[in-house]
C-alpha cells in the first residue's frame, strides 16, 4: 500500500538531545529527584523556567505577578544570578553532575498514544530565550509548582493586585518585588508562607482579611475574619487603597460596614492550586482532591501518574499544610519516584493532612461573596473582558453585537444540556479562559461560578482542558525544523482546499478562483 506523502505519518520528529531522566521544576522537589538520581547513579537533566523573562511576567505567566516586578527584572544576567543565589543547592546539584538547564521552559509533554503513535517515546518540548528543540526521555519527573487562582472585585485589573505565589516568589527567588504596604486576602499556610516572605522583603502588611468566621492558619491570628474586598482604588500607576466589607452568612455585604485601607499591593492568597498544565495537557488523569488542593495528578506510591514513566512530585502533585511547612514531604516524594525508576525497594508513599476546610465550599464562598455579590460587573477573564453575568448567562462575546433576548435569561442547564456544565463549552461560547494568561487567572473563578449557577457541587463541575504549549511563546520559537519536502507539497491536502495563493509564474492563460489551474497541473487537493 503506497504511503499518503501528504499525511504527517512520514514527519519524522528530531530530537537534539535524549536524557534518562528529565526533571522538570528545580524547586525543593525537583532538587531532590535530581540528588536522589545522582547518588543511584542515574544521569538527569534538570530544567527550571526561572528566571522568568520580563516580557512573560507582564503577561502574568507563568504566575500572577500584578506588574510588581523592579526594573532588575529587565536584566536577564542579574536574575540568572539572582536565583543561584537564592537557592545553593542548585550549586551543590550541579557539583553532583546533574545538568541543569535554567531560563528553559517545558511548554509539551508527549508519549504515545492511540492519537499520536508516531511520536518515539517521551518527548519534551523545550524553549530558552533563542530556541525551541525536542529532548527524549526515558523518565519524567514533573515538579512544576503552583499558582493562585484568581479573585474578580472592582479594581482587580488595577497594576499592584497580584498573587501570593507571585509575591513569594519576587521577594525570596528574584529579591525584586517592587511593593512597600500591602493588604493580603486568605489566611492558609501558604499564604502565611508568603506573608512572612514580604515582611522579610521589608513590606508592611496593612491588613489580613479572611471571608470565613475564622483564619485557617495560627499564623494569621488577628486577621479580619468574615470580609472581603468590595474593591480596588487607584489608576493606571496601581492601586492606592481597597475597600473590605464584612458578608453575611450568604456572601451579601452588610452595609455599612465599609473599612478603607491605604495600600499600594493587594495580594490573592484565596487558593493555591497545583500546576497540572503539562500532565493533564498529555493525558494523564487527575482528579479533584480536596486534601491535596483541588485538581491534581493521580499517582501510585511511587508518585508514578497513570502515563508510565511520568512521575509528579511536590506541589504540583498536591498542597496541604504540612507539605508547604516542611521540605521533608516533598523530599519523600523525590525519594520515592526515584526508587521507583531505580526499581529499588518500595518507599514509603506520602499521605496528605485531613483538609482544615471543606475546599470546595471555601472557594465557591469566596467567588460568591467577591464576584457574584460585587457592586457592578468585574471581568471574571481580564484578558477576554469576560464578566461573571455573561459566563452565567453563557453569552457571546460583546463585540459580535449579540442582544440578548428581552425574556428570562435561560439558565445553564437549559443552555449546556444536562449534566454539570464544562469549563470547556463556556470558554468557546464566551472566550472566558482563552486570553494570553491562558486561563490562569480565571480558571478557577469559572468552574466556581458554574457550580454556583448550575447547584452542582465543585468537586463536578470538570476541568478545563488544558493545551500545549502551556507558555505563550512567539511563532518563531516554535520552529522546530522543516518538514520533509514531500510533507511540504501536500500541506494544502491536510485542510481539504486548495492554496489560496498561485505564484505568478504558475497562473494559466485562463485561470478563475473556482477552477484554479484550468490548463495546468492540479494542486495536491483536487
Amino acid at each position: 500500500m503506497p504511503i499518503d506523502e501528504a499525511s504527517i505519518a512520514v514527519k519524522e520528529l528530531a530530537i537534539t538531545e535524549r536524557t534518562p531522566l528529565l526533571i522538570i521544576g528545580a524547586g525543593p522537589a525537583g532538587i531532590a529527584a535530581a540528588m536522589a538520581a545522582s547518588r543511584r547513579g542515574i544521569a538527569a537533566m534538570l530544567v527550571d523556567e526561572n528566571p522568568v523573562p520580563f516580557e512573560t511576567m507582564g503577561e502574568e505567566v507563568p504566575l500572577h505577578f500584578g506588574q510588581r516586578m523592579t526594573g532588575a527584572t529587565r536584566n536577564r544576567n542579574a536574575m540568572m544570578e539572582a536565583v543561584l543565589e537564592a537557592d545553593p543547592a542548585l550549586s551543590e546539584a550541579f557539583e553532583a553532575g546533574v545538568d541543569i538547564r535554567l531560563g528553559t521552559v517545558v511548554w509539551g509533554l508527549y508519549a504515545p498514544m492511540p492519537t499520536a503513535g508516531w511520536i518515539p517515546g517521551t518527548v519534551a518540548a523545550l524553549a530558552d530565550h533563542e530556541r525551541s528543540w525536542i529532548v527524549g526521555a526515558e523518565n519524567v519527573i514533573v515538579a512544576a509548582g503552583r499558582r493562585d487562582m484568581g479573585l474578580a472585585f472592582p479594581g482587580w485589573e488595577l497594576p499592584g493586585v497580584m498573587g501570593a505565589v507571585a509575591a513569594e516568589r519576587l521577594a525570596t527567588t528574584y529579591d525584586a518585588l517592587a511593593a512597600r504596604r500591602a493588604v493580603v486576602l486568605g489566611t492558609s499556610t501558604e499564604t502565611m508562607l508568603a506573608v512572612a516572605a514580604m515582611r522579610h522583603a521589608g513590606v508592611a502588611i496593612a491588613a489580613i482579611v479572611e471571608r470565613a468566621d475564622r483564619v485557617l492558619d495560627q499564623a494569621a491570628e488577628g486577621a479580619l475574619t468574615g470580609h472581603v474586598v468590595a474593591r480596588a482604588e487607584g489608576d493606571a500607576d496601581g492601586i492606592r487603597a481597597v475597600v473590605v466589607a464584612a458578608v453575611d452568612a450568604d456572601g451579601r455585604h452588610v452595609p455599612g460596614s465599609e473599612q478603607r485601607f491605604e495600600c499600594d499591593t493587594l495580594v490573592l492568597g484565596v487558593g493555591t492550586v497545583p500546576a497540572i498544565e503539562l500532565l493533564e495537557a498529555m493525558g494523564a488523569r487527575v482528579a479533584f482532591d480536596p486534601a491535596r488542593g483541588g485538581h491534581v495528578p493521580v499517582v501510585d506510591a511511587g508518585q508514578q501518574t497513570t502515563r508510565p514513566g511520568i512521575y509528579a512530585i511536590g506541589d504540583c502533585a498536591g498542597i496541604w499544610p504540612g507539605k508547604s511547612r516542611d521540605t521533608a514531604v516533598v523530599r519523600a516524594e523525590a525519594e520515592a519516584a526515584v526508587a521507583a525508576i531505580a526499581a529499588d525497594a518500595s518507599v514509603p508513599s506520602v499521605q496528605p493532612d485531613e483538609p482544615a476546610v471543606d475546599l470546595a465550599a471555601y472557594r465557591c464562598g469566596w467567588v460568591r461573596a467577591s464576584v457574584v455579590e460585587a457592586a457592578g460587573e468585574p471581568y471574571v477573564c481580564q484578558c477576554e473582558e469576560v464578566t461573571a453575568r455573561e459566563i452565567l448567562e453563557v453569552r457571546p462575546p460583546r463585540y459580535l453585537g449579540w442582544t440578548p433576548p428581552t425574556q428570562k435569561p435561560a439558565d445553564l442547564r437549559s443552555l449546556l444540556g444536562a449534566g454539570p456544565p464544562h469549563p470547556d463549552q463556556v470558554k468557546r461560547l464566551t472566550r472566558a479562559g482563552m486570553g494570553a494568561c491562558q486561563g490562569r487567572r480565571c480558571r478557577e473563578q469559572v468552574a466556581a461560578l458554574l457550580a454556583l449557577g448550575a447547584s452542582e457541587p465543585l468537586d463536578q463541575v470538570p476541568l478545563a482542558s488544558f493545551r500545549a504549549p502551556v507558555r505563550p511563546l512567539p511563532l518563531a520559537r516554535l520552529d522546530l525544523g522543516a518538514d520533509p519536502v514531500t510533507v511540504g507539497r501536500g500541506w494544502d491536502s491536510w485542510f481539504g482546499m486548495a492554496p489560496q495563493w498561485v505564484p505568478f509564474w504558475k497562473v494559466p492563460s485562463h485561470y478563475t478562483a473556482s477552477g484554479r489551474e484550468a490548463d495546468g497541473e492540479p494542486v495536491a487537493s483536487e
